[in-house]
Parts: C-alpha cells; structure tokens; sequence
C-alpha cells in the first residue's frame, strides 16, 4: 500500500503529528483535499505539500517559478481553455505536450484535451499560486476578458461548475442593482453576501459555510492573488465583461477571526460620466465651480471619505475643461476612466511610478491642467504646491471631514504654511445622500423640529412642502434611486490667507471663512437639496449631524 500524502508529510519531517490532525480536521469541517487544508492552515510550504501531493499521485512535479516558457509551446493551448480550466502548457518532451495542474483530478481533462490539440498529453502537477501567476503573466493583457467569458462556464465543468456560476451571478446581480461594491463574510455558520446600493448595505444571501473556501479561493485566482496566504490582508484587481459592459474590480482580502472577508467594488467603465450639474452643483454653486476652474494656475482640492465621489467630480472638472487648446495630464490609481484627449498615467509603486515621480516627469511635458489622484505625502504635496506657483491648474484629493482642514492636513504632511497660503484656491468638501425616487416621492409638511434641524428658520419657509418616498418597484420598496453629492466650498481670499500664513488655529480660519461669505457649508447645501425636493431631512443629517446652526 502506497503512502499517503500524510504519511509522506510525516515521513519528511514538513509537518507535525498535531498539525496533521488539526488539518485532517479542518478537511473534514471544510469538505476539501488535505492538501489545500494544509495550505490554508499554513502547517506546511505549499511547494512541499504540492511536491508530496505529485509523489502520492504519481506525478512529476514542475516548479513554474523557475525557467521561461516558449512562445511555440503557448500556442499549442486555447488561451480560453487555458484559463477556463486553470491548466498551462509547460513544455513538449518525447512528443508528448506536458501540461501543469494545480489538483491530480485534473487529469481527467487530458482526453478532453487531446482532441483539442494535436499532441498526446502528459499532466505535471505545480503550486495553485504558481500556476495562477504563470496563466496571468504568459496569457498577457487579454487575460481579464478571457476570466470573464470562463466565468460563463457549462453545468458540466469539473468541480468548479457550482462556485463558478455563484460568482457569475453575484456580479451580474450586483450590476443590474447598480451596487457600489459587494461585500462577501463568512462566520457563525454561514457566508453572508451584502452589496451596498445607494451608499446603504443590503443583505442578499446566506450561504452554507462550506462554500467559503472555494468561493474565495475562486475570488483570488481571479484577482491574481496568493490563495495560499491566509493570514496577511492582500489586494487585487479584477477585469470583467459582463452584459457587454467592462467592469473594474478592486479587490481586498481581510483575514478575520470567523476566516478571510473580501470586499469588491465595482467601477462600471461602460457607463456615462456625469456632468458637474448631475452630480449636485446647482445653479450658485455650479456658477461658483465653473470661475474656479477656469483660473490659470493654484490647487482645487475636493476631500471626503472613501466612497465620497472625489474622483467623479474632479473627472466632471476635466471634462469642462478638455479642450483643443488645453494639455491636461492625469496620475491615478487606478485610471478609472479613459478620457478621449487626455494623457492618464497609471501609477504603479512595483516599478517606483508614484504620483510624485509622475508628477516630477509631467512638468516637463509642459501641461495646463494636473490631475494628482491624491496627495498621501510630503513629496507630491510639495511637488503639486510648485505647480501650482509656476503657473499649473492643479487638482487633487485629501482625505479630511471638511473643508479648511485640507489646510492643516497639507501643514501635517510637511508643507510650509507660507506656500499653503500662496497655493491653495479651493477647496470642496462633500458626502453622497441618497436621491428620492422620481416615481413614488410626495410631499408632505415637515414640523418645525425638522426645519431647524438642517438650519432653517420654520418663520421663513411657511407653507414650503418637504418630500419623502413612499417605496415601489422602481426603487425596490426603498424610496430612493440614485445618489447626489453635497458640497461644502471654501475659497481662499487675501484675509485668510493672511490667516494661514500666520498658522492661525483652525476653528478661527473656519469661523472668518464663514463671516466673510467664503465657505458655504454642508447643510446648507443638504437644505437647498431639501427645498429642491431631492432628498430627505434624514439624508442631510446622516452626513452633517457634526454641523449646527447654519441657516441658508
């Protein structure tokens, strides 16, 4: 009787006596091969576990980590089948094709093979992780769509058929219901999937624990990432065509104590940009955004938290912009939309491509208009600020709760406050709300708590209706569809700054930007979006309960 692959395990020493039980049990919990068991756990190196996993298959081991492929050999397999089926051609030997597998019960695709190439075939088991880099690194660029279209696998697909079509629907589902991002948890006993519409979590489905592991382990090969690390944070994109529309997924793996969470968010490629006056600039504050904008040099930062909108809003601004005449140059992370007439460069840290050696290599291209997607250090900060004094419209995002702190966040990071002070021409603040249902909303008389809750004054607006949804099939019973953007804008004038050149406190600049008429706050615009019928009292407060007392 031939060993086991514990046996082997033992026999070598990779692995402990208690760590095998702990992984025999944790294969029994999990309805999995011992072998990912063992890796999952981390009780062993996968190369060892896979080596001693080819010994009891009876099968050659190949390390994909080392040596190059040949073009003439990458060409005997469909990309598709390649990708679809998670195999890899790795060489020809004695006419026979040697194709790698990252599980022994892949061999039953070797008939199925044979009649779609010319060769007879022989199997070399290698590493999950190796063989998911080398499909990634030898497909090339047209990798993401070929994902997507083995996404769409039959029924009949050996063993991942199931998890396959569960991960085509989540997406496919999460698009029709224009969800933000998808959030997949595994813990007390179940998997729970929730995506977040409107900016508000829903809960969509429970799964049985036991999909966990698979799930995620098709999640990660399909963002490119280590599906044996499972206990570090990692984070990965994923490219898809679903419906005919490209979808970007950003993907990050948290471990936790119930096991690794993933959340995914999704950036629809395919649809529209939105205009300034979509996203919520009306007609004093669009006015307002139109005259900082068309300024020949300073920095208009627009800050808020993840999720906020900063980079819809700062593209609607290029958009204004992007003319014949204007040279405008972009460093993101990521490109998240293409733009016909401006040069986007995709930051890539891997290399040293970081926004502040991009920005270093832009100004000698001789640019208009900058786009730096965020200011995270002293570096680009002080980069961007030089633009902006040597005749650049530079544009950016901080991550602060409000406006004027974008001026001590720039001094946190390193900037003198007297190049601060010459530099800055705006700032935006602003917090998605979510935007009443066109088709069941009604108007009601709000009481006066209500109207001095958002800083109005009930003696003023007597007689003024509010708005509310009522919830129907439009919105899914919700009473909202859609989302808009509050605007917090701060301009600087010569008094403040003074003021920041002198690094007076915070609350003092806020308190004299809103004397003199340069900052308009949150709820006010929140109130204006109320009078307007747009969203609810409960929405504006969501995101500005830390403001009181101002009144339109």
């Amino acid at each position: 009787m031939s060993p086991t692959l514990g046996d082997l395990l033992l026999q070598s020493g990779a692995v402990r006596e208690e760590d095998l039980n702990q992984a025999l049990s944790h294969q029994r919990n999990q309805g999995i091969p011992l072998a990912h068991a063992l890796i999952q756990g981390g009780f062993a190196p996968e190369k060892v576990v896979m080596r001693a996993l080819a010994k009891e298959s009876g099968m050659p081991f190949v390390d994909l980590d080392k040596g190059q492929i040949k073009e003439e050999i990458l060409d005997l397999l469909p990309k598709e089948f390649a990708l679809e089926q998670g195999v890899m051609p790795v060489l020809e030997k004695n006419g026979k094709l040697v194709v790698a597998i990252d599980d022994p019960v892949k061999r039953l695709l070797v008939d199925q093979l044979t009649f779609i190439v010319d060769h007879e075939i022989t199997c070399a088991l290698a590493t999950p992780s190796a063989l998911a880099k080398a499909i990634r690194t030898h497909f090339g660029e047209g990798v993401e769509d070929a994902v997507a279209a083995s996404m769409g696998a039959s029924e009949d697909e050996d063993g991942e058929g199931p998890i396959v079509r569960l991960v085509t629907r989540m997406f496919q589902e999460a698009l029709e219901m224009r969800a933000s991002d998808i959030h997949v948890e595994p813990g007390h006993g179940q998997l729970r999937i929730r995506y977040r519409v409107d900016g508000v979590l829903r809960d969509m489905a429970d799964h049985p624990e036991h999909l966990s592991a698979p799930l995620l382990s098709r999640l990660k090969i399909m963002a490119a990432m280590d599906i044996a690390e499972k206990r570090k944070p990692q984070d990965g994109r994923i490219g898809l065509k679903i419906a005919g529309r490209s979808v970007d997924v950003r993907v990050s793996v948290l471990p936790s104590n119930h096991g690794e969470s993933i959340v995914m968010r999704l950036l629809d490629k395919g649809a529209n940009l939105l205009s300034l006056r979509d996203l919520g600039f009306q007609d004093e504050s669009h006015a307002w955004f139109q005259r900082i904008i068309q300024r020949p040099h300073g920095i208009c930062l627009v800050t808020g938290p993840t999720g906020s909108g900063k980079t819809t809003t700062l593209y609607a601004a290029l958009s204004e912009l992007n003319r014949s005449d204007v040279k405008i140059i972009t460093a993101e992370d990521p490109v998240e939309y293409h733009l016909t007439g401006i040069n986007q460069v995709q930051v890539n840290p891997r290399i040293g491509l970081t926004f502040s050696r991009i920005l270093k290599a832009m100004l000698r291209c001789a640019p208009n208009v900058i786009l730096v997607g965020e200011i995270r250090d002293l570096e680009t900060a002080e980069i961007a600020v030089q633009a902006a004094l040597t005749g650049h419209l530079v544009f950016s995002t901080v991550h602060t709760n409000d406006a004027p702190s974008a001026i001590t966040r720039l001094q946190d990071l390193g900037v003198p406050p007297f190049l601060v002070s010459a530099s800055i021409q705006s700032i935006i603040a602003q917090r998605l709300v979510r935007k009443l249902c066109a088709e069941c909303s009604e108007e009601y008389d709000p009481q006066a708590e209500e109207i001095q809750s958002i800083g109005l004054d009930p003696s003023q607006v007597v007689g003024v209706k509010f708005k509310k949804g009522r919830g129907c099939r439009a919105c899914e019973g919700a009473g909202f569809h859609g989302r808009i953007a509050l605007f917090e804008t701060f301009e600087m004038d010569a008094h403040l700054r003074e003021m920041t050149f002198r690094e007076e406190s915070l609350e003092d600049i806020t308190e004299a930007a809103t004397g003199s008429g340069m900052l308009q706050a949150l709820v006010i615009d929140g109130a204006r979006k109320v009078l307007g019928g747009l969203t609810t009292v409960e929405e504006v407060l969501r995101v500005t309960r830390s403001n009181h007392g101002e009144t339109v």
